[in-house]
């Protein structure tokens, strides 16, 4: 596939760059795929997998070079987010959560709390990003996580839920309201829970359609205390340091999906160009040839949109908001409909587990509602373009 070749080959990286993308693309194939289909089976947290990540330092990959990483570009990090969810889409979103939970302490925390936390990622540690909470989804003002002063500390009442990472992470990066500040928008804030909090209690795991290998945790919060260093910028600050975290973590769940989506594509040329119908190869047929043609189109213009985002992440632009959205939702989309027409083309051995399609499939459907349902982002993308 000249096309795909031509656009992977098609990045300006520096030497230094480059190297780590080819460790980590040799580590995806000759690592962690061959595990996915096991992992995905048998519901095991892919330790294995992660120690391989850590082996190549990958963590130290975002984490600045004065806390212990190498402190590498945004668009490096996503390079390898996508080539690590293309060949095990639970590893992809094990490690892709420690970079949303700990991004946001890089870019607002303290010098002590950057000391204090950014070396426990760097050396191999797992985090977790605390937002979503039963009655509170895409709708984070909804939540009633609730952070309460006391001298000192800071006490901490609720829970959250849907939690990646939730029951094996190090650092849980959480968002709540702040009791002295009534206006719901207002009294969002942000600390650091660090694991073994007294108080800090897993009350279940889920059982999952797809990302089956990626613990997802409910999470209770009963008279949790931390010291009032933990809480990152000020009371009520919690809002903008969400906002800023999904500009980010929203470009690397479509990283997450074009990962998915170029597996899929992948495994359903393949099979056509092996199988034959009537003679012929399934390839050759051609109402088949226009199903490839137009997720080969959109895969290729969708990675293209992934690479002019996080370059302008690089750049400094802050107002990424809308450009985040589009990439996540087409991004997602795409994931779908490939991994569907994935499944088509293998007809019935599609529907069954001994070809990887299946597992895309359903590892597909989840980049469509996390970090905000696709509905929410039209609805985002479309009132931009209301004048005020």
């Amino acid at each position: 596939m000249r096309v795909f070749e031509r656009l992977d080959n098609g990045h300006d990286w520096a030497e230094d760059e480059a190297a780590v993308i080819e460790s980590v693309a040799r580590m995806a194939r000759e690592d962690i795929a061959p595990r996915a289909a096991d992992l995905d089976r048998t519901k095991a947290f892919p330790w294995d997998n992660v120690k391989a990540i850590n082996a190549l330092g990958l963590n130290g990959l975002f984490v600045p070079e004065a806390y212990g990483g190498a402190g590498m570009r945004y668009s490096v990090y996503i390079e390898c987010a996508r080539l690590v969810a293309e060949a095990c889409a639970s590893t992809g979103i094990v490690w892709s959560t420690v970079f949303h939970a700990i991004k946001p302490v890089i870019d607002f925390g303290t010098e002590e709390q950057k000391r204090r936390f950014l070396p426990v990622i760097a050396d191999g540690g797992l985090a977790a990003l605390c937002i979503t909470e039963p009655d509170a989804g895409s709708d984070a003002t909804g939540m009633r996580t609730r952070f309460t002063p006391d001298g000192d500390d800071i006490l901490i009442e609720g829970g959250k839920r849907f939690i990646s990472n939730g029951d094996v992470a190090d650092i849980f990066l959480v968002f709540g309201k702040w009791s002295e500040i009534d206006d719901p928008k207002g009294a969002i804030s942000a600390l650091v829970i660090e694991k073994d909090a007294p108080g800090l209690n897993v009350v279940r795991l889920e059982d999952k359609l797809g990302h089956r290998a990626a613990s997802t945790a409910e999470l209770a919060f009963d008279s949790i205390r931390v010291p009032r260093t933990n809480l990152l910028k000020d009371p009520g600050d919690g809002l903008r340091i969400l906002f800023a975290a999904l500009n980010k973590s929203r470009p690397s769940v479509a990283a997450h999906a074009l990962g998915i989506a170029r597996a899929a594509f992948q495994a359903g040329v393949d099979y056509i160009n092996d199988r034959k119908q009537s003679g012929r190869r399934i390839v050759e047929f051609q109402g088949i040839q226009f199903m490839l043609a137009d997720i080969a189109t959109d895969l290729a213009m969708c990675e293209r949109w992934l690479s002019h985002v996080s370059q302008m992440i690089d750049d400094g632009e802050d107002d990424v908001g809308i450009e985040a959205s589009m990439l996540k939702m087409r991004a997602s989309d795409l994931a779908m409909k490939a991994a569907d027409m994935a499944v088509q083309l293998h007809g019935g051995y599609g529907y069954v587990s001994d070809y990887p399609v299946e597992r895309l499939f359903r590892d597909a459907k989840i980049t469509q509602i996390w970090e905000g349902t696709n509905q929410v982002h039209r609805q985002l993308i479309g009132r931009s373009f209301a004048r005020r």
